[in-house]
C-alpha cells in the first residue's frame, strides 16, 4: 500500500475535540487507500508545563530525567489519537520512540537521529494495522534511555519517518494554511505560495520564518522528501497548502520568493582588534565553544588609530540572537583576559532586526541587491550590516523600522503577484 506521513503540531491536538478533528483527516487518507504514519506533538502548552515542573523540582537537573519527563507529553497525545481512531473503526496503534525504535545519539535534550528500523511497523502494517501513531520529539539512546530532539523536533521526526519508509509525501498540519511570501500579520498583501524549493524554505526557516523547523527542512532536502504544509482547521484536498519540493518540480521561479525577518537580533563589534593571521579563529572559536550562534560577520579597517597604524588594526562585527549577548560578551572578555585577543571596546547594539529576501531566481538575475537597497533607502531605512549568499540577501537595520522594511521589500519585488 502507498504510505503517507502526517504530522500534527501542538495547536492541532490541543484538546480532545481537536484530536478528533485530526483523526478525521487521518481517516480520510486511510479511505483513499493509504497506510499512514501519524507523528504527534504534545498538546499545546503541555511541553512548557512539563519543563516548568522539571525546573521547579531541580534547578541543576539531570538531563536524562528531564527527557523522561518532557517526552511524556507526546506519549499522551499518541495514545489519545490511537484511541480516537479505534473508536472510528480505523485499526490504529500508538508507538513511543523506544518501541519503534527511533535510535538517536545520547545528547539529551538535543539528540540527533541515527536510524529508524522499519521491521516493527512493517510487521504490524502487514497484520492489518492501518495507522501507526508515533510520539514525535523523542527517541532512544544507545544505553536505552529516552532522549528528546529539541524544540520543533516533531517536524524532524515526521521527515525522518517519511525518508525511512519511502513515503509518498509528508504532510505537516499546523495552524496556518501554508507558507506565505511574508508574515501576513505585517504585510496584508502577503500571498500563499503553491510551491517553494527546499533551498528557499531552508533559508526562510533559518532566517526567522516559524512555519517549519530548520532541521526538518535540511533532512527533507537531503532525502528529497516532498513536504506539504497545510491547516488543521480547514477542509483540505490534495491541492491545499504549500508543497516544499525539489527545484526541478517548480516550472518558473520568481526572482524573490519571500521576505523573512528576525526581530530578536543583536550586533556586537570588537573595536581595534589586531589585524593578523589567525585573529578570526581566535575570536570565533571561543564564541563557538560558548554556544553562540554567530550569523553575519563583517571585518573592516578600524577608524581608530588608522593614521598611526595603517592596516595594523581592524574592527570585527558580528550578529547573534539577543538572548546570547551575555554569553558572547563573557566569551570575548575571557579570551581577552587569557591573552588570545586584544581590543579597545566591545560595543553592543541590541536594538536591531534582520530582514532578508530569498529566492532561487536570484542565481540568474542581476540587480536584486540594488533593488532591495533602493527600496529601503526610499523609506529612509539605514543599513548597518549586509550579508549575502547565492539565494539570499540579509541586512541588519534598526528594529523600529523592521515592519516598514518588510512591507517595502514585499512591494518592491511585487510578491503579491503570482
Amino acid at each position: 500500500m502507498p504510505l503517507l506521513v502526517m504530522k500534527f503540531g501542538g495547536t492541532s491536538v490541543a484538546d480532545i475535540d481537536r484530536i478528533a478533528n485530526a483523526a478525521r483527516k487521518v481517516q480520510r487518507e486511510v479511505d483513499r487507500g493509504y497506510d499512514v504514519i501519524v507523528i504527534v506533538s504534545a498538546m499545546s502548552g503541555k511541553t512548557n508545563e512539563l519543563v516548568g515542573w522539571v525546573e521547579g523540582t531541580s534547578r541543576l537537573y539531570d538531563a536524562r530525567e528531564y527527557d523522561a519527563v518532557v517526552a511524556s507529553g507526546e506519549n499522551v497525545t499518541a495514545g489519545l489519537m490511537a484511541l480516537r481512531l479505534q473508536e472510528m473503526g480505523v485499526p490504529a496503534r500508538s508507538w513511543q520512540g523506544w518501541q519503534v525504535p527511533i535510535n538517536t545519539t545520547a545528547q539529551h535534550g538535543s539528540a540527533r537521529f541515527v536510524s529508524i528500523p522499519r521491521d516493527n511497523l512493517d510487521a504490524k502494517f502487514a497484520e492489518g494495522m492501518k495507522v501507526a501513531v508515533v510520539a514525535g520529539f523523542q527517541g532512544i539512546a544507545p544505553d536505552g534511555r529516552v532522549t528528546t530532539l529539541g524544540r520543533g523536533g516533531s517536524d524532524t521526526t515526521a521527515v525522518a519517518f517519511a525518508a525511512a519508509f519511502d513515503a509518498e509525501r509528508c504532510d505537516i498540519y499546523t495552524d496556518v494554511d501554508g507558507i506565505y511570501t511574508t508574515d501576513p500579520r505585517i504585510a496584508r498583501k502577503a500571498r500563499k505560495l503553491d510551491r517553494i524549493a527546499f533551498e528557499e524554505m531552508l533559508e526562510l526557516a533559518s532566517l526567522g520564518a516559524k512555519v517549519l523547523q530548520t532541521r526538518s527542512v535540511e533532512l527533507a532536502m537531503r532525502y528529497n522528501v516532498r513536504l506539504r504544509v497545510l491547516s488543521s482547521f480547514e477542509d483540505t484536498d490534495e491541492t491545499s497548502g504549500t508543497l516544499v519540493c525539489d527545484e526541478d518540480e517548480i516550472m518558473e521561479s520568481k526572482v524573490v520568493s519571500g521576505v523573512a525577518y528576525s526581530r530578536d537580533e543583536a550586533k556586537i563589534t570588537l573595536v581595534t582588534v589586531e589585524d593578523r593571521p589567525g585573529i578570526s579563529a581566535a575570536i570565533f572559536q571561543p564564541l563557538a565553544d560558548a554556544g553562540v550562534n554567530v550569523d553575519m560577520i563583517v571585518q573592516n579597517i578600524s577608524e581608530r588609530d588608522y593614521e598611526d597604524h595603517p592596516g595594523a588594526v581592524t574592527d570585527m562585527t558580528f550578529s547573534c540572537p539577543i538572548n546570547q549577548v551575555e554569553r558572547a560578551k563573557k566569551a570575548m572578555e575571557d579570551a581577552r583576559a587569557g591573552g588570545a585577543i586584544a581590543y579597545d571596546e566591545l560595543a553592543v547594539d541590541d536594538d536591531v532586526a534582520k530582514v532578508s529576501v530569498v529566492g532561487i531566481g536570484m542565481r540568474s538575475h542581476a540587480g536584486v541587491a540594488a533593488r532591495m537597497f533602493k527600496a529601503l533607502a526610499d523609506e529612509n531605512v539605514n543599513i548597518k550590516v549586509i550579508a549575502t549568499s547565492e539565494i539570499k540577501i540579509s541586512v541588519l537595520i534598526d528594529r523600529r523600522y523592521m515592519e516598514l522594511a518588510v512591507q517595502a521589500l514585499h512591494d518592491a519585488f511585487q510578491l503579491e503577484q503570482a
